[in-house]
């Protein structure tokens, strides 16, 4: 289950200028707007004429609680654009149309939407939405690279799946609204200390088969690890996310490499690890794996194929990779315990050379496997511990990166000199 919006960071304060231009895509824009506005975001409207042949101004006003703008000239004034332009935080354009792309890249000032791509020093999110042929046209691609290598804007998508009705699947339809979220969040966020920087994340439980059709492992729904990993891309990160089976969607933005067993996530990792500036190893690793997995499925009506399992240590991944870390770069560990949380986890900050280390309690059932929430300490190597109250993961997660951006960067004690 998805777990609801909330007011957060870093969307919640800031002015979004949403641009809607004529195209079907449009009646994704409602939700879009009304997702933006449950983040905490103040969404104003602009609907261009054609985006009007699809949906009402009154169904934007219901979602926003804001009367969108439709008119370059309406009651507010005929400098609109320029007050429009100047409060955004960031201005998106969704759905763009290929005629709206056009006139864009041609710095072009006929609406309410073109003149405030002008007015404004925001940056820029354009997600572009039309059939497949249209997107494959040669005008079209020259258009969008020319919008692409101006400073301040992005173009982002489109996807690939279904079109409208009649028009097959291909590229051309636009993001969902959740995709394009993430790319205004990535927007606001700026660029910051991780921006360009290298972020490793393991997520998700890794299964250890016993036979075709059972395995070991664990609960981890790998919402904590995803969180972490969908936060420092908003930051301006190239991450890498490591994950074990998981019903989750993939991030938007992140490289995602899929596994199942301990030993595949041991081998990513080790890839990766050297050239990474951050590493959280936030995955609910299976620590044995059965001796002698069966290529049968097991029987209970055979005798003696049920009587014993012998389990064998996996590699500790955290452990063993240690000596691949960058100099310089922070590591950052889990650990879920049963008993003694804070004296086991400081002992595993320690013995595997962790910079600080995400300790949270098993069997709470507001926070750890499958919830939306978790409640943790933060453990750093200077000593320090920071308790803090149960918080949406996602919270977590930027709080986490919080932490491990000072030590990156060198704003608190702890980082690594070296091994």
């Amino acid at each position: 289950m998805k777990a609801p919006l909330h007011p957060r960071l870093p969307w919640a304060g800031r002015r979004v200028v949403l641009g809607v231009t004529g195209g079907i895509a449009c009646y994704k824009s409602v939700q879009l707007a009304r997702d933006l506005t449950r983040l905490g975001a103040l969404v104003e409207v602009i609907l261009s004429r054609g985006a009007q042949h699809f949906v009402r101004p009154l169904l934007f006003e219901g979602v926003t609680g804001r009367p969108p703008h439709t008119d370059v000239f309406e009651a507010d004034g005929a400098a609109l654009h320029v007050r429009l332009g100047q409060e955004a935080n960031v201005v998106c354009v969704a759905p763009a149309t290929a005629d709206f792309l056009a006139r864009a890249a041609s710095g072009r000032a006929d609406d309410l939407i073109t003149t405030t791509l002008l007015a404004t020093r925001a940056p820029v999110v354009l997600c572009p939405a039309m059939n497949d042929g249209m997107w494959a046209h040669p005008r079209v691609e020259a258009n969008v690279e020319l919008l692409r290598s101006q400073p301040g804007i992005r173009v982002a998508g489109p996807g690939v799946g279904p079109l409208a009705a009649g028009e097959g699947s291909g590229a051309g339809r636009m993001l969902e609204p959740h995709e394009i979220i993430e790319h205004i969040g990535r927007a606001l966020a700026g660029s910051g200390p991780l921006a360009g920087r290298s972020v490793l994340v393991t997520s998700g439980p890794t299964r250890e088969p016993i036979d075709p059709v059972r395995f070991i492992g664990n609960r981890s729904s790998g919402r904590m690890g995803h969180a972490v990993a969908a936060a420092a891309w908003r930051r301006g990160a190239r991450v890498t996310l490591v994950s074990g089976p998981t019903s989750l969607p993939d991030p938007t933005g992140v490289e995602v490499v899929r596994v199942e067993t301990t030993a595949q996530m041991h081998e990513a990792v080790a890839r990766s690890l050297p050239d990474t500036d951050l590493s959280v190893f936030a995955a609910a690793v299976a620590d044995f794996r059965p001796d002698d997995p069966s290529d049968h499925k097991l029987k209970r009506s055979r005798p003696g194929e049920l009587d014993t399992i012998r389990l064998l240590p996996n590699p500790d991944i955290a452990l063993e990779t240690r000596s691949l870390r960058r100099v310089g770069s922070v590591t950052v560990g889990f650990a879920l315990e049963t008993e003694d949380l804070i004296e086991n986890a400081r002992g595993k900050l320690d013995r595997k050379g962790f910079d600080l280390i995400v300790a949270n309690a098993a069997g709470d059932p507001e926070s750890g496997f499958e919830a939306p929430t978790n409640r943790v300490t933060l453990l750093g190597r200077d000593g320090t511990a920071e308790s803090l109250g149960l918080l949406p993961k996602d919270e977590v997660a930027e709080l986490i990166l919080e932490r491990a951006v000072a030590l990156l960067t060198g704003e608190t004690s702890g980082g690594r000199e070296g091994e």
